[in-house]
């Protein structure tokens, strides 16, 4: 399995910052065999009764972490449950559910990683590593999108998801990197918009298609599907005869994204008269208006 770098350095604090929370001073864990708990602790005995009943709460902890390191996520998911469930009212038991959250993350199993965010925001509204919080539960939503050719409806709840994370936290590392993913998102999205105007564009339904690409060039500006969507409305201008409308749509490209091999292929459809140098050039939305 894949082990997700991206979230590595927020466990490193989680870790490092456990002495110093609560009113108690917990003793951590030495580093040694004898402060170590074996993988039995989560397994019940003869008796009924379990060996994690019996281990303290720092050493429960220390064994979720070293399991979570050599990527054993299933041991190391039980450990920290072991700590919530054994030890309910301690130190320790707050930080374990995050990682309990983050262990399910690693192990892609997403549905039980929000659950757990979620009760974790609701209960700990004010902790320390709130931030990090959402932003695993933005990433836990992201990783779900499916490709543009299904249904976005997972890629709105990630965006919504991503979206939260910058508005409440702007100026932390995780709203930098949400802004890259909404950024990701919307491309997305406009993938998929791109994918049902060619469909409309190849069936002959030529108004559906015109809607489809306006989308994009209007909604999702910024992303990479702009130039194509531009092209594909020039080639259903041509094909509807509007020979007027193709060319100032091809210049809107050319003002554009003079550069780009799709005002190449424009330019080679329209012909002459559709080059960036005649025109004032202007901002892309501007340039949208006056066609539409």
């Amino acid at each position: 399995m894949r082990f997700k770098l991206v979230t590595l350095l927020p466990i490193l604090a989680v870790t490092a910052g456990l002495a110093a929370c609560g009113d108690s001073n917990p003793r951590p864990w030495d580093g040694t065999n004898a402060g170590r708990i074996s993988n039995s602790t989560t397994r019940s005995s003869s008796s009924g009764t379990t060996a994690a009943s019996e281990a303290a709460p720092e050493d429960l902890y220390a064994e979720g972490m070293r399991q979570l390191r050599a990527q054993n996520f299933a041991t190391a998911a039980r450990a920290f449950d072991a700590v919530e469930r054994e030890h309910p009212y301690s130190t320790w038991a707050t930080s374990a559910k995050l990682m309990a959250a983050y262990t399910e993350y690693q192990r892609n199993r997403y549905t039980e990683a929000i659950g757990a965010l979620d009760r974790f925001i609701q209960l700990h509204p004010a902790h320390r590593d709130i931030a990090y919080a959402y932003y695993l539960r933005a990433l836990s939503q992201y990783e779900q999108i499916n490709d543009s050719e299904r249904d976005q409806r997972q890629t709105e709840i990630a965006m919504a998801a991503l979206q939260d994370v910058v508005s409440r936290f702007p100026d932390t590392a995780y709203a930098r990197d949400a802004r890259l993913k909404i950024d990701l998102a919307r491309d997305h999205l406009a993938g998929r918009e791109m994918h049902i105007a060619r469909f409309y564009q190849r069936q002959g339904l030529y108004t559906a298609a015109i809607g489809r690409y306006r989308r994009v060039v209007e909604e999702f500006q910024t992303t990479n599907h702009v130039p194509e969507a531009l092209h594909r409305l020039t080639e259903i201008y041509l094909t509807l005869g509007l020979r007027d409308e193709a060319r100032r749509t091809a210049a809107v490209l050319g003002h554009n994204y003079p550069g780009n091999e799709w005002y190449q292929d424009t330019y080679a459809l329209v012909g002459d008269g559709v080059s960036p140098s005649g025109e004032r050039p202007g901002l892309l939305r501007r340039a949208v208006g006056w066609i539409f």
